[in-house]
């Protein structure tokens, strides 16, 4: 009786000492932070449907891309120097005279081009299997406010060099706002309530793109990518509350249908990281200016416009929907709604089959979407005339149809596929 009273006692403060250093450091640390427990639950055991293709290498490739985008990021920032009177040269410097500047540089501003090309394959992949639908909705809108960040951020990135297109871009984009001003007739009075140019002079710190705006986009370009890191992780919190979806749309039934994510799924991810990785290396030491505008490399100068103002190619399908339509605000509204319009659709699109594989209808519809988004990046590109203009007008028109008319009529008219029973079921039957 007195033996087993004695088991039952708390250990002396020697005892967990000494217990606590025969598991070592990483026995120390788990014991009072599960830090290693967590990792091995999300990261190793954590089942994963067993049919995931490398489409859904997207979403681990965009998290690498972050953290490389943020160290770059640092490093450039201890050399830049954000006055319109030395940015131009500080990046000049940059570039010539500090060690590795030129890579570091070149990995900054490529990875931009790279960071967006990897969440429009991440967001395409969505759109045709449907990860969007219930129960991810709340994981779909917080993929598209991250995606509205990084866009801000990429934004203020490239005013930053403060070259012709940086200086006259942020003109451009920033004069947007005055859209929203207010003017109506008040019997014989003309009343004016500047509401948009009161926002447009609150970005730029003052009348005009100067050094106000240059400083603020620098301290916002900064911040934002920790803001992103934030809005990553209640990503993966919410990714892992319903796991993955996958190319088949059905949930995992047994166990027969998932696998754990490591060893299969970590190299995979490998895999698709060194792939990737190589055509990054390929780009920053062989075309580092393939996505550039030679004027950026001419000083900013507010006196001489540029002949054509264009944005970064990822912002070009907005631009081109801007452009499409000849009323100022009616242009801006439509622009901010090709974007708003992806957290909408969730509700938009209520038909019963999540992947595009078992929708015959919906396929082609599909495919069209995509190749109207890259006409409308096209269009973008070209001046505002001719067939440029009327391709961007169709596409536009088609862009907003899809999901305001085509997602919703399908729902009511096309016959499905019969779904398979399990995702085992399914994989079993395409073995055949």
């Amino acid at each position: 009786m007195s033996k087993n009273m004695s088991n039952n006692k708390a250990l002396q403060p020697s005892q967990v000492k000494a217990e606590n250093a025969s598991k070592g450091v990483m026995g120390w640390v788990e014991h009072r932070l599960p830090v290693f427990e967590f990792l091995n639950k999300e990261l190793v055991d954590y089942k994963t449907p067993k049919n995931l293709n490398y489409m859904w290498n997207f979403g681990s490739l965009a998290g690498i891309i972050l953290v490389i985008m943020i160290i770059s990021g640092i490093f450039l920032a201890m050399q830049y120097t954000a006055h319109v009177d030395h940015a131009f040269q500080s990046v000049e410097r940059i570039m010539r005279e500090v060690n590795y500047g030129w890579l570091i540089r070149y990995i900054h501003m490529n990875g931009a081009s790279m960071f967006f090309i990897v969440i429009y394959m991440h967001m395409f992949r969505g759109l045709y299997y449907g990860s969007y639908k219930a129960p991810r909705e709340l994981l779909w809108i917080m993929g598209v406010v991250i995606y509205l960040l990084m866009m801000a951020t990429a934004f203020m990135g490239y005013v930053l060099p403060w070259g012709q297109m940086s200086f006259w871009g942020a003109t451009v984009i920033t004069n947007f706002f005055t859209a929203f001003d207010i003017n109506f007739a008040l019997g014989d009075t003309a009343v004016s309530i500047p509401l948009g140019t009161g926002i447009m002079e609150f970005l730029l710190g003052g009348f005009s793109v100067d050094n106000p705006t240059l400083n603020r986009f620098f301290a916002l370009h900064y911040l934002m990518p920790f803001v992103l890191v934030a809005l990553v992780v209640l990503h993966l919190v919410a990714l892992h509350a319903h796991g993955s979806n996958n190319p088949s749309g059905i949930d995992k039934k047994t166990d027969k249908d998932s696998v754990p994510f490591h060893p299969y799924y970590t190299y995979k991810d490998l895999f698709g990281l060194g792939v990737f990785l190589t055509f990054f290396a390929l780009i920053v030491f062989f075309a580092p200016n393939f996505f550039g505008e030679p004027d950026n490399y001419i000083p900013a100068d507010p006196l001489v416009t540029p002949p054509h103002i264009l944005p970064e190619w990822y912002f070009l399908p907005f631009y081109a929907i801007l452009r499409s339509v000849p009323d100022k605000l009616a242009g801006v509204l439509m622009m901010f709604s090709a974007v708003g319009i992806l957290a909408a659709l969730p509700w938009l699109d209520k038909h019963p089959i999540r992947s595009g594989r078992f929708r015959p209808l919906f396929k082609p519809f599909f495919w069209l979407f995509i190749l109207a988004c890259f006409a409308l990046g096209w269009a973008g590109s070209q001046a505002p005339e001719g067939v440029a203009m009327l391709v961007g007008q169709t596409c536009t028109v088609y862009y907003f149809a899809y999901f305001l008319i085509v997602l919703p009529v399908l729902r009511f008219v096309e016959r499905p596929v019969q779904l398979p029973d399990s995702i085992d079921a399914y994989e079993k039957s395409r073995c055949k």
